[in-house]
């Protein structure tokens, strides 16, 4: 039996939520996705494939704020902003897709964070 290193356990736990997660136009999807240094967060409608919001902590207009932040203070912002950028582009709810990483750390702050803003999930 072969070994499963990080990346491959985490792309299959993200096949099995996405098979359960879709976003529609009414309730498009947050995913989040995170790397060492940056968490990345984009609102998508799935039926038409589009990305209708997005932030990250690249962001030019955010890097110079969040560079002197702990992480998860970095994914909690980045959290409200998704959701602030979502509210004016008039979506209240959507479905959260983890994107295959544990729900916690600043998975879950950014999460927090986005319901902070008035994300509904």
């Amino acid at each position: 039996m072969a070994a499963v290193n990080r990346a491959q356990a985490r792309l299959r736990r993200h096949i099995r939520v996405r098979r359960k997660v879709h976003g529609t136009a009414s309730r498009p999807r947050l995913n989040v996705t995170r790397s060492l240094e940056h968490i990345y967060a984009q609102v998508i409608d799935d039926d038409a494939g589009h990305t209708l919001v997005a932030a990250s902590t690249v962001d030019i207009k955010l890097r110079s704020d969040l560079a002197s932040l702990p992480k998860q203070e970095q994914a909690k912002a980045v959290g409200k902003i998704i959701a602030e950028r979502a509210r004016e582009k008039g979506i209240e709810q959507v479905v959260f897709d983890r994107g295959g990483y544990p729900y916690h750390g600043r998975v879950k702050a950014l999460a927090d964070g986005s319901r902070e803003g008035g994300l509904v999930f």
